[in-house]
């Protein structure tokens, strides 16, 4: 399939403008195609030539200004128009479209729980082609006239409110201008929750099999919503641009959620069947807001081309944390996004396919390499760096700047530059040097105390390492008077840290602080570290720490350290053994054991060093469970259940819990936890077929479907290897999901010599893969099926040599690159601490 390039996006916007998309659906023709008619109002401001996207399984008919064209000339994804005139034309296009199995165009899926069918679209950067015919690039925004033929038991939703006229026909209202990617309809057996807020229709969907567990949280979905949506208001200058809002949350969706006006998609994992932390429901709550923010700044006004994703992906970050946090219960957001989230810009911006939060135009010269921009980058350092711009700026300049370049820019499509400008009307500040220093550079600062002192009084001098002027908070501590290990805040102390150099020494009275702190409050994005005196307090007292937010800062820093080749992985165990079991933040245990569990006892421990890794986390979990017997931290305790489950190294404790079907003072093993505990007992040797199918039978679900898979490929015998093998890179029928399952049940450290042959085998099956099976599968081939547990040079030299040789798509080219470095800096780790 072709991509687009910027500049055919460029010359095309030149020579047309587009007005009106009429949009025709019918899903009523069978399980593996529908009908798509598409009518296109255009104007040629000059004679030229251009083309239209369209990816059908049957192009029937086309013609332009009612003369017949040739279906023929359909070239891959391209049809030309050649010869257009100055003027008004109409396109129109009948075809036959494949659904998707992939999450990719028109995605179809089949409830296993009870068979219905379900339909969503998701059309974005290059996927409309695969629904309906489409000069297919942002910067050609129209309006949409789409109707849907459906079943008669279904519903259908879109971007403007739905009728139903009868015999399954639907009409949807028709939008205001907007991009083509953000065009959207769900269709099916939907199990709707509808109110109205402000004069705005809203609803929730999700599947029918999914309800009951709906109804248990319809209230706290749409309390997140209605305060969002009130708080926005008060930032905002301009009203929610569309006529209603719908939130469906459909299956085997690929990523988070789509901003799709008036109709966002989540992933309906968000819908909970099992048990689920508060730091969980905080998460689902920061992606609502995160979604509504898109309305204004995404699909109001939108990017001019993919080189400025970063304009909508971080602003609607970093409003979706400070936004929740505003509105909602849930205050403790940038705790999380400190431990839980930017952990991702930071690992992704010091790997050699890194790239500018805002890349220079030659970067990202098609629709293909801006595809490898959503990453940590766009996401996490982008919306880091909003929030130092805000804590240099102020909130109320900032807001002025976000509200100038909303209203300048609504309906229509606007750049960096625009956004930079706007900013610049709102504030004295050098906001254009600011922007050059944040948005065009790659790479993590670092910044580093020096403390000194006399009998009277103590200095502080901040090195720089790095190209960026950095705003920050140090915070001070000193331990309590009683003379404990427990700490208590002396002065918070604000300091500018030039673009190049050192920050000025800072002298105060008084003795040394026990604890000194740079970036307190996590306002800057950079690496820190700690001055020995420091480091020693905190590894004695950084459970004391009296802010949750600052405590994330100190464990960043150490895991910085240890991924840096610093601080021992043992160490850094050590200490999560030390304070895990005080720590009082959710958002705190579960990054510090998703580190520890992933990265150090999964990769940065040798394979001798792994049991005794293990052995010391199922430890700590011990802990956590003994604290939590009392009943008062549910949350805790699933956290600690969950980590003792996936780290046990022997079955009997855990296959007693699967066998009572609970933990001994709780929690009662729900889905979740009974797949969790099958999928390691599996792993362990002490789980069958037998077993699999047992499970499977209690558990049809699709969610079960998929912890089937998983762990028929988590079996430990040649056999059951081969058949998941098969099944991932030979079969090509598994669905995103179902592919994702199998890849994380196949390989295990525990089967190292089990799995060894299969690792030469991945470089090349996953590249044939990605030809076949496109960017979405590519993606999941890289992250989920890379052989991550075999940290060796062995490992190293197969990948950098496919790297280097062989033909790939994009997708899977930057998820390779991605996994050798960090197995490069895996092995960095083990080599720097082997005794």
């Amino acid at each position: 399939m072709s991509v687009l390039t910027r500049d055919e996006a460029r010359t095309r916007a030149q020579l047309i403008d587009v007005h009106r998309y009429t949009v025709a659906l019918d899903v009523t023709t069978g399980s593996e195609t529908f009908d798509s008619r598409t009518v296109i109002h255009f104007t040629a401001h000059t004679a030229g030539d251009t083309f239209v996207e369209l990816k059908p399984a049957t192009l029937r008919a086309i013609s332009l200004d009612g003369e017949r064209l040739d279906p023929a000339a359909l070239t891959e994804n391209r049809y030309p128009l050649t010869g257009l005139t100055p003027g008004e034309h109409e396109l129109r296009v009948d075809a036959d479209m494949r659904y998707s199995h992939t999450g990719e165009g028109m995605h179809r899926f089949t409830d296993p729980t009870d068979g219905e069918s379900y339909l969503y679209t998701q059309l974005f950067m290059e996927d409309v082609q695969r629904v309906f015919a489409a000069f297919d690039q942002p910067d050609l925004k129209a309006v949409f006239d789409v109707s849907v033929t459906a079943p008669e038991a279904w519903t259908v939703l879109g971007n403007g409110v739905a009728t139903h006229t009868g015999e399954g026909h639907w009409t949807l209202a028709r939008t205001p201008l907007v991009s083509t990617y953000l065009v959207a309809v769900a269709i099916g057996p939907w199990h709707s929750v509808r109110t109205e807020h402000a004069g705005i229709p809203f609803g929730i969907h999700c599947r029918r099999s999914l309800a009951p567990h709906l109804a248990e949280d319809a209230d706290e979905i749409l309390d997140i919503t209605r305060a969002c949506f009130d708080r926005y208001h008060e930032k905002f200058d301009e009203p929610y641009p569309f006529d209603s809002y719908d939130q469906a949350f459909v299956p085997e969706f690929n990523a988070g959620a789509m901003e799709n006006p008036g109709l966002v998609t989540f992933r309906d994992e968000f819908i909970y069947r099992s048990a689920v932390t508060d730091t969980e429901r905080q998460t689902r709550g920061m992606v609502i807001a995160h979604e509504m923010a898109h309305m204004w700044f995404g699909d109001l006004v939108t990017l001019a081309w993919w080189d400025d994703i970063w304009l909508n992906e971080s602003f609607a970050e970093y409003m979706g944390y400070q936004t929740l946090a505003e509105a909602t219960r849930f205050t403790g957001t940038w705790t999380d996004f400190a431990i839980g989230r930017k952990p991702w810009g930071y690992d992704a911006d010091q790997r050699p396919t890194t790239h500018p939060v805002a890349p220079a135009h030659d970067a990202v010269p098609d629709t293909a390499s801006a595809m490898l921009n959503f990453d940590g980058i766009s996401y996490a350092k982008g919306a880091s760096a909003l929030r130092q711009l805000v804590a240099w700026l102020g909130e109320k300049d900032f807001l002025a700047g976000v509200n100038h370049h909303i209203t300048r820019h609504k309906y229509a499509n606007a750049t960096l530059a625009d956004f930079v400008d706007n900013l610049a009307r709102a504030t004295d500040r050098d906001v254009h040097a600011w922007a050059d220093a944040w948005l065009r550079t790659t790479g993590v600062d670092t910044l580093t105390p020096d403390v000194t002192h006399t009998s009277t009084d103590w200095t502080l001098t901040v090195t720089h390492r790095g190209s960026r002027p950095h705003h920050i908070a140090v915070a001070t501590y000193d331990h309590d008077i009683a003379g404990t290990e427990r700490l208590v805040a002396r002065d918070r102390i604000e300091l500018d840290v030039p673009a190049h150099g050192d920050a000025a020494p800072t002298t105060l009275p008084g003795r040394r602080p026990a604890l000194t702190v740079l970036n307190d409050a996590d306002l800057s994005y950079t690496k820190i570290r700690l001055d020995a005196g420091s480091w020693d307090t905190a590894l004695r007292a950084l459970s004391t720490i009296p802010e949750p937010l600052t405590r994330a800062v100190v464990w960043n820093a150490a895991r910085d350290m240890v991924r840096d080749g610093e601080l021992a992985p043992a160490a850094y165990l050590e200490a999560a053994r030390t304070h895990l079991p005080h720590e009082s933040d959710l958002a705190v245990v579960q990054g510090v054991l998703a580190f520890a569990t992933g990265q150090i006892a999964g990769r940065y421990t040798s394979h001798e060093q792994r049991p005794a890794a293990l052995a010391g986390l199922t430890a700590l979990c011990r802990d956590l469970i003994r604290r939590t017997e009392d009943g008062t931290d549910p949350g805790l305790r699933l956290t600690a259940v969950r980590h003792f489950i996936d780290t046990a190294t022997q079955p009997d404790g855990i296959h007693d819990w699967y066998t009572s079907g609970h933990v001994p003072g709780g929690p009662e093993l729900d889905p979740e936890l009974r797949w969790r505990t099958l999928t390691r007992l599996t792993v362990l040797g002490a789980a069958h077929e037998k077993d699999i199918a047992a499970e499977l039978a209690r558990d049809p679900s699709a969610t079960g479907q998929e912890g089937a898979a998983r762990c028929r490929a988590a079996l430990p015998d040649q056999a059951a290897k081969e058949a998941a093998w098969a099944r991932m890179f030979d079969q090509d029928d598994l669905s995103n999901y179902l592919f994702t399952a199998v890849a994380q049940g196949f390989w295990q450290p525990e089967q190292a010599d089990l799995v060894a042959p299969f690792v030469e085998r991945y470089f090349p099956a996953a590249v044939a893969l990605a030809h076949r099976r496109g960017p979405a599968i590519a993606e999941a081939a890289g992250r989920h099926a890379f052989p991550g547990h075999a940290v060796d040079e062995a490992t190293l030299r197969l990948g950098t040599a496919c790297l280097g040789t062989a033909d790939m798509i994009p997708a899977l080219r930057r998820k390779l690159a991605d996994q050798l470095d960090d197995l490069r800096r895996a092995l960095h780790v083990r080599d720097t601490h082997t005794a």
